[in-house]
Protein backbone atom coordinates (compact mmCIF):
# COMPACT_ATOMS: atom_id res chain seq x y z
CA UNK A 1 0.00 0.00 0.00
CA UNK A 2 1.12 3.80 -0.45
CA UNK A 3 1.98 5.85 2.32
CA UNK A 4 1.67 8.97 0.21
CA UNK A 5 -2.05 8.97 -0.24
CA UNK A 6 -3.13 7.59 3.04
CA UNK A 7 -0.42 10.48 4.46
CA UNK A 8 -2.68 13.07 2.43
CA UNK A 9 -5.95 12.07 3.56
CA UNK A 10 -4.94 11.78 7.62
CA UNK A 11 -3.98 15.50 6.87
CA UNK A 12 -6.86 16.55 5.05
CA UNK A 13 -9.24 14.67 8.06
CA UNK A 14 -7.09 16.31 10.52
CA UNK A 15 -7.93 19.95 9.39
CA UNK A 16 -11.72 19.10 9.45
CA UNK A 17 -11.95 17.91 12.91
CA UNK A 18 -11.84 21.16 14.61
CA UNK A 19 -12.44 24.60 13.93
CA UNK A 20 -11.37 27.30 15.30
CA UNK A 21 -13.93 29.24 18.38
CA UNK A 22 -15.33 32.53 16.83
CA UNK A 23 -15.18 34.89 19.52
CA UNK A 24 -16.73 37.88 17.99
CA UNK A 25 -20.22 38.45 19.35
CA UNK A 26 -23.08 37.84 16.51
CA UNK A 27 -25.21 40.41 15.37
CA UNK A 28 -28.69 40.24 16.31
CA UNK A 29 -30.60 39.31 13.39
CA UNK A 30 -32.46 42.41 11.94
CA UNK A 31 -36.27 40.75 12.38
CA UNK A 32 -36.12 41.28 16.14
CA UNK A 33 -34.76 44.70 15.55
CA UNK A 34 -38.14 45.52 13.50
CA UNK A 35 -41.39 45.85 15.64
CA UNK A 36 -43.62 42.73 14.98
CA UNK A 37 -47.09 44.03 13.61
CA UNK A 38 -49.88 41.90 14.89
CA UNK A 39 -51.79 39.97 12.24
CA UNK A 40 -54.93 40.63 11.18
CA UNK A 41 -58.13 38.21 11.45
CA UNK A 42 -59.22 36.71 8.46
CA UNK A 43 -61.56 38.22 7.66
CA UNK A 44 -65.05 36.01 9.27
CA UNK A 45 -67.22 34.02 5.80
CA UNK A 46 -70.59 36.07 6.12
CA UNK A 47 -72.56 32.58 5.39
CA UNK A 48 -70.75 30.91 8.32
CA UNK A 49 -72.25 31.10 11.81
CA UNK A 50 -70.69 29.81 15.59
CA UNK A 51 -72.96 28.51 18.20
CA UNK A 52 -71.20 28.28 21.60
CA UNK A 53 -72.49 27.39 25.20
CA UNK A 54 -71.63 25.26 28.16
CA UNK A 55 -73.42 21.73 29.17
CA UNK A 56 -73.72 21.85 32.96
CA UNK A 57 -72.53 18.19 33.91
CA UNK A 58 -72.64 15.56 31.88
CA UNK A 59 -71.47 12.29 33.05
CA UNK A 60 -67.81 11.48 34.35
CA UNK A 61 -66.14 8.96 30.91
CA UNK A 62 -69.27 9.60 28.61
CA UNK A 63 -69.84 10.18 25.16
CA UNK A 64 -71.45 14.09 24.49
CA UNK A 65 -72.73 14.13 20.99
CA UNK A 66 -74.17 17.43 19.88
CA UNK A 67 -76.14 18.50 16.40
CA UNK A 68 -77.42 21.17 14.90
CA UNK A 69 -80.68 20.22 13.01
CA UNK A 70 -83.37 21.15 10.48
CA UNK A 71 -86.83 20.70 11.76
CA UNK A 72 -89.67 20.63 10.54
CA UNK A 73 -92.73 22.34 11.65
CA UNK A 74 -93.77 18.69 13.61
CA UNK A 75 -90.27 18.58 15.15
CA UNK A 76 -89.14 15.86 12.46
CA UNK A 77 -85.39 16.38 11.60
CA UNK A 78 -85.04 17.19 8.02
CA UNK A 79 -80.92 18.00 7.51
CA UNK A 80 -78.14 18.00 9.47
CA UNK A 81 -75.49 21.02 9.16
CA UNK A 82 -73.11 20.37 12.12
CA UNK A 83 -72.14 17.36 14.40
CA UNK A 84 -69.86 16.93 17.24
CA UNK A 85 -68.76 14.31 19.49
CA UNK A 86 -67.02 15.31 22.90
CA UNK A 87 -66.03 13.64 26.13
CA UNK A 88 -67.91 14.15 29.21
CA UNK A 89 -65.84 14.99 32.67
CA UNK A 90 -68.44 15.21 34.81
CA UNK A 91 -67.85 19.26 34.80
CA UNK A 92 -69.42 21.88 32.96
CA UNK A 93 -67.76 21.44 29.12
CA UNK A 94 -67.73 24.29 26.98
CA UNK A 95 -68.34 23.77 22.99
CA UNK A 96 -68.36 25.62 20.31
CA UNK A 97 -70.35 24.82 16.97
CA UNK A 98 -69.46 26.21 13.25
CA UNK A 99 -72.22 25.81 10.53
CA UNK A 100 -73.13 27.57 7.48
CA UNK A 101 -76.51 29.33 7.20
CA UNK A 102 -79.23 27.15 5.34
CA UNK A 103 -80.81 28.60 2.57
CA UNK A 104 -84.21 29.98 3.32
CA UNK A 105 -86.98 27.53 4.04
CA UNK A 106 -90.62 28.60 5.01
CA UNK A 107 -91.29 25.63 7.41
CA UNK A 108 -87.71 24.55 8.27
CA UNK A 109 -85.83 25.74 11.54
CA UNK A 110 -82.41 25.23 13.21
CA UNK A 111 -82.54 23.27 16.41
CA UNK A 112 -79.85 22.11 19.06
CA UNK A 113 -80.11 18.26 20.13
CA UNK A 114 -77.57 17.06 22.32
CA UNK A 115 -77.35 13.30 23.92
CA UNK A 116 -74.62 11.49 26.54
CA UNK A 117 -74.06 8.15 26.48
CA UNK A 118 -72.12 5.74 28.81
CA UNK A 119 -71.16 2.50 27.32
CA UNK A 120 -73.30 2.78 25.02
CA UNK A 121 -76.49 3.90 27.08
CA UNK A 122 -77.87 7.03 27.03
CA UNK A 123 -78.09 8.37 30.39
CA UNK A 124 -78.79 12.33 29.33
CA UNK A 125 -80.17 14.60 26.88
CA UNK A 126 -80.46 17.89 25.94
CA UNK A 127 -83.62 18.41 25.00
CA UNK A 128 -84.61 21.01 21.84
CA UNK A 129 -83.17 24.01 21.02
CA UNK A 130 -84.59 25.86 18.55
CA UNK A 131 -81.71 28.71 17.37
CA UNK A 132 -81.34 31.75 15.36
CA UNK A 133 -80.28 31.02 11.58
CA UNK A 134 -79.63 35.14 10.88
CA UNK A 135 -77.00 35.02 13.65
CA UNK A 136 -73.63 33.94 15.84
CA UNK A 137 -75.77 33.02 19.45
CA UNK A 138 -74.08 32.47 23.03
CA UNK A 139 -76.20 30.16 24.47
CA UNK A 140 -75.31 30.24 27.95
CA UNK A 141 -75.46 27.21 30.33
CA UNK A 142 -78.04 24.19 29.20
CA UNK A 143 -78.80 21.62 31.78
CA UNK A 144 -79.26 18.08 30.44
CA UNK A 145 -82.11 15.95 31.89
CA UNK A 146 -81.77 12.16 32.40
CA UNK A 147 -83.12 9.70 29.62
CA UNK A 148 -86.14 7.77 30.18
Amino acid sequence: MRLLPLLLLSCLLSGCSSQPADDRPTPAPAAAAVKQIPKEAPAADPNLNQLSGTLLTPAAGSVVELAILLVDAQGRPRGLLQSRTLSGTGQALPFTLSFTKPSPAIDLRLQLRGRVSVSGRLVQRLPGKFIPAEQNSQLGALTLVSAP
